[in-house]
């Protein structure tokens, strides 16, 4: 038969209150007896039950107040913690057979935050750890009181270039399209990659080249995004615009269409921080505009204008340099404006990567160059003629061969740069960290 005990509080022999006499000791029991909580209760003060099994198998589910030996001695382990916690939940997980560095522990967190962060799973694997963490909250969830280092903060740092699929060019008296929109950090602040998390990449297309006497088609937009990073968004270009029409905007800017008349024209405008505006067909009180076409916008300078009447389109914009592959090659050229004499406006990128503008009446445009975001050029006459369709972007991802862990999806091309790993996206796909 068991008896209970009910009481407010226990005093000592000298009939003081115990729970600020520091000094004082209770003893409850005697040697060899067992003091049992009950389930469910909270025993405050009592400090961590430690488990007399060593864990050796492949997955555990811990409990809050104990402390647990992993033996990865023959296989990494996960543990999961609770699913629900309270502040003030302690878990310890100690290396027992300082193995961790061989066989790594990895933190399921079960849906709660881990340090604020609802992924990537921690994962400790230095030999000798032991982890002690203490439940904070909703806000940051577990906080380690100590964990030596831990390779969910074991970050990749990485550089970026990404650039969207250039514009192309108008039809009829056709500006150039503009280029797409460019931007990078590399040489500059990295950004950090988290392990276990999946990185997007979008790799936008060209703007269809057309006919007909229409504007050309705007590109389409390149994205690397991923949880832990600001998305990163490069704008297509701008399509250029045809018979009196302005360039449309974009990334770059396309180039404003060309007519003798007294109107004046603007190039579309470009996106900050990723190109420049499309050049523009302009007038005064003693120069009418041309015949050809303005030059779309590229990321390194704005597109040439139409100042004069003597039929040339402008030039594409020139585009940007930029080493992350390990060799210097040019981006995001704009592309050249129509002409009716001969004289086709080139695209301009220093590598011909905006494609070059009509040189007569009866002539195709160029497109611009496949994975460098260049403009394409516009056509002077229509219907049959066909102007430049905007070049395809690009993304690349550039971080130290040592962090570089393989995962990708797209089939991107990789390759090294001193102790370098560059992934170069032609098309959509992915990397894991």
């Amino acid at each position: 038969m068991s008896s209970i005990i009910k009481v407010n509080t226990v005093q000592d022999t000298d009939g003081n209150n115990i729970i600020n006499e520091n000094a004082n000791t209770i003893t409850i029991g005697k040697s060899g007896d067992t003091v049992q909580v009950a389930s469910g209760a909270s025993l405050v003060g009592a400090g961590i039950e430690w488990q007399s099994s060593i864990v050796t198998a492949a997955t555990i589910t811990v409990v809050a107040g104990r402390g647990y030996w992993l033996d990865t001695s023959s296989n990494a382990i996960t543990v999961t913690l609770p699913a629900s916690a309270s502040v003030g939940d302690q878990i310890i997980l100690t290396d027992y057979a300082r193995n961790w560095g061989t066989n790594a522990v990895t933190i399921n967190q079960n849906g709660l935050n881990f340090q604020g962060y609802t992924s990537p799973n921690p994962k400790y694997n230095t030999t000798g750890q032991s982890v002690d963490i203490v439940y904070s909250g909703a806000t940051k969830g577990w906080i380690p009181n100590s964990d030596d280092d831990v390779e969910a903060k074991n970050l990749t740092s990485a550089e970026y270039l990404v650039v969207a699929g250039g514009g192309a060019g108008a039809s009829r008296h056709g500006g150039g399209g503009g280029a797409g929109g460019f931007l990078t950090n590399f040489g500059g602040t990295a950004i950090t990659l988290s392990s276990g998390v999946t990185y997007t990449v979008t790799v936008g297309a060209g703007g269809a080249s057309v006919s007909g006497g229409s504007d050309g088609n705007t590109g389409n937009d390149s994205v690397l995004s991923g949880t832990g990073i600001t998305t990163i968004t490069a704008d297509g270009g701008g399509g250029g615009g045809r018979i009196g029409a302005v360039g449309l905007d974009g990334g770059s800017g396309g180039g404003a269409g060309g007519f003798q008349d007294s109107a004046p024209r603007n190039g579309g405008a470009g996106t900050a921080g990723q190109g420049n505006d499309g050049g523009d067909v302009v007038t005064t009180a003693s120069t009418a505009p041309g015949y050809g076409g303005a030059g779309g916008g590229g990321a390194g300078a704005v597109g040439e204008g139409v100042p004069s009447g003597n039929g040339d389109g402008g030039d594409g914009g020139v585009g940007l340099a930029n080493s992350i592959t390990g060799s210097s090659t040019f981006y995001a050229g704009g592309g050249g404006g129509s002409s009716d004499n001969g004289n086709g406006a080139p695209g301009q990128g220093l590598g011909g990567n905006g494609g070059g503008g009509a040189a007569s009446e009866s002539s195709d445009a160029t497109s611009g160059t496949a994975n460098t975001g260049g403009g394409g050029g516009g056509v002077y006459q229509f219907p049959s003629q066909n102007t430049g369709a905007g070049g395809s972007g690009v993304v690349i991802l550039r971080m130290p061969t040592g962090k570089y862990t393989g995962t990708t999806s797209g089939s991107p091309t990789v390759t090294t740069s001193g102790t370098d790993t560059i992934i170069k996206f032609t098309a959509s796909g992915s990397y894991t960290a």
